[in-house]
């Protein structure tokens, strides 16, 4: 996938883009009992809510939690997974980067043909819940909705990033 930042520059439609490859992507925000799944418009807009994967295999093999992924990745058509790592806010990797790279390394296993890319997550979770409990939810008794909510603000963010390299 073409969005790192030596990528080539290309023409699309008579103009040169660097750094976005028209497509839908997931983002996931991985977690050890849910992983938050959103998706994006295919030229990298808006990042939406999608899903919330139970995770009932999970580390090492992640088995379910994977095949429910290939499942909505047939279902969006998408073109790549961007997963967040999960950081200190110093950022040093722990215990939950290990786990997030165990999942992209399942991914990588079970579909080696999907691009998948990883971004710094630090405090999108607590982002997500405030802008949820800013819009009147009850952000503990719907922790499905707020790692939805995680990884569209992760994906936004990744998204966001790719466009302001044009």
């Amino acid at each position: 996938m073409n969005t790192g930042p030596e990528d080539a520059t290309r023409a699309e439609a008579g103009r040169t883009v660097t750094g976005w490859t028209r497509g839908r992507r997931l983002g996931l925000d991985v977690g050890t009992a849910r992983i938050g799944v959103a998706s994006c418009d295919p030229d990298g807009i808006l990042a939406t809510p999608v899903d919330t994967i139970r995770v009932t295999d999970g580390a090492p093999g992640w088995a379910a939690e994977v095949r429910r992924l290939a499942e909505l990745v047939e279902e969006y058509d998408a073109v790549g997974v961007v997963v967040g790592m999960p950081v200190s806010l110093k950022g040093r990797e722990t215990a939950s980067t290990a786990m997030a790279r165990s999942f992209v390394a399942a991914v990588h296993t079970v579909c080696p043909e999907l691009p998948v890319e990883s971004v710094d997550e630090r405090l999108t979770t607590v982002t997500a819940g405030a802008a949820l409990h800013g819009a009147g939810r009850n952000t503990r008794q719907q922790r499905d909705v707020i790692d939805q909510a995680a990884a569209v603000v992760l994906l936004q963010a990744w998204m966001d990033s790719r466009h302001a390299r044009r």
